[in-house]
């Protein structure tokens, strides 16, 4: 979720190039997201829920669920080194009134052969719309399927004025993590 919330704060920069006429509601904006590069140990492993708690160079711990389709998860021992590049992308498109909202998750695993190494992605797509601006602070807020709300300072107060309430963009975030299994030192 902080991947999610520090991509939304660059929903305003990006929506101050878009206006909120009909004429451009077609326009889109991808804001391309920074690759971080993470290495951490496996602490343990709980085989029955496919759970496993990594230790990460911090020294914070992060639990995270395998999916079935990754294999060697039965070869995992505690101890081992995994390394995870993440990288993430926003698009934005403002919508013309009238058209449709979505909201779709979808989702893919990768492994790649011969290696202890895969990918898995996913991509999800909402409407929202925009609740609240307020221009003293400056923020806005946005609401959309299941009850998600977000609301974020704005750094361009421009930005603003291309925008109002009522007003709907599709949101649609692309994560990947790259994977790969080191052997336990």
């Amino acid at each position: 979720m902080n991947a999610m919330r520090t991509r939304l704060v660059a929903v305003m920069l990006a929506l101050a190039a878009v206006s909120a006429s009909p004429a451009l509601a077609q326009v889109t904006k991808t804001i391309p997201g920074e690759s971080k590069l993470v290495t951490a140990t496996v602490e343990s492993i709980e085989r029955g829920s496919r759970e496993v708690t990594m230790k990460k160079s911090d020294g914070k711990y992060e639990t995270f669920t395998v999916p079935r389709e990754i294999k060697r998860f039965d070869t995992l021992k505690v101890g081992d080194k995994v390394s995870a590049r993440y990288y993430e992308t926003l698009v934005l498109q403002l919508k013309a009134p009238g058209d449709k909202a979505v909201d779709t998750t979808s989702a893919a695993t990768t492994r790649t052969e011969g290696r202890p190494s895969g990918t898995a992605a996913v991509q999800q797509t909402i409407t929202a719309t925009i609740t609240e601006i307020d221009p003293k602070v400056p923020s806005i807020t946005f609401s959309g399927p299941r009850g998600w709300t977000y609301s974020s300072r704005v750094e361009d107060k421009n930005a603003l004025s291309k925008v109002k309430v009522g007003d709907r963009v599709d949101i649609t975030w692309t994560s990947a993590v790259l994977l790969a299994l080191d052997d336990a030192k």
